[in-house]
């Protein structure tokens, strides 16, 4: 499903990824562990064609991000930490924004805004205007546009911030049904303790470069996650 290969890329005199590899297979929840600055962020812009890189390569589906980048979105959708969404739209003139992008079918869309927007009790709130929205609802609204065209490989940095737990919880069983159905899911978090339950495998990444990856059982053996992300923190590069 997607393919990281050697991504490096540098921002002055600093490399924010360093030769990172990794293979996100359909059917996986993929978990992105590291501290505030060890690229992560850089890592998920890169693969989604917002960001530059210097050198590597990154494919979805077979298709190259830097070669053919409109196959590639089709494919996909991303939710950035902070959703950076118009503002001067009501919540249902933006669902209907990003279907319209998407080329989603008006019954389909209608369906699927429905079933979303009532798991996340948005239903009544998508006719006021984006502006008057707090994050909380900013972040289900992004939730919901991301899964209206049934992407294949759905990208998130840090989905679960600013969610209740009844919508984290919702969230994590729609991240389950799109891996049954064959997609997969790669996001970055700090909550260690959602990603042990929820991932089936895990990279770990610091200044840059990955330190371990592997199913959550190889990443972290008897010991909890977050027991070995803090020993591997401690470790030097």
């Amino acid at each position: 499903m997607l393919y990281i290969e050697h991504l490096t890329k540098t921002f002055g005199e600093k490399k924010a990824v360093d030769d990172l590899s990794l293979h996100i297979a359909p059917g996986e929840i993929y978990g992105f562990i590291g501290h505030n600055g060890a690229g992560k962020t850089t890592t998920l812009k890169s693969v989604v064609g917002i960001q530059q890189f210097d050198s590597g390569r990154i494919t979805i589906g077979g298709h190259s991000i830097q070669d053919d980048p409109t196959a590639c979105k089709k494919m996909l959708a991303y939710i950035p930490d902070n959703p950076d969404l118009y503002e001067f739209m009501t919540g249902i003139q933006y669902l209907n924004f990003i279907a319209d992008i998407f080329g989603v079918e008006e019954s389909a869309r209608q369906e699927r805004i429905r079933k979303y927007a009532d798991l996340f009790e948005l239903t009544t709130d998508l006719a006021q205007p984006v502006a008057a929205y707090s994050h909380g609802m900013k972040q289900k609204l992004a939730i919901i546009s991301a899964w209206l065209h049934e992407p294949k490989l759905i990208l998130m940095d840090e989905p679960f911030v600013g969610l209740d737990p009844k919508a984290a919880h919702i969230l994590k069983g729609m991240m389950r049904e799109v891996c049954d159905a064959g997609g997969a899911i790669f996001f970055s978090t700090h909550v260690l303790e959602v990603a042990e339950k929820l991932c089936d495998k895990v990279a770990i990444i610091k200044g840059g470069k990955l330190i371990r990856s592997g199913t959550m059982e190889e990443v972290k053996g008897d010991d909890s996650l977050e027991e070995v992300f803090l020993e591997l923190e401690g470790e030097s590069c």
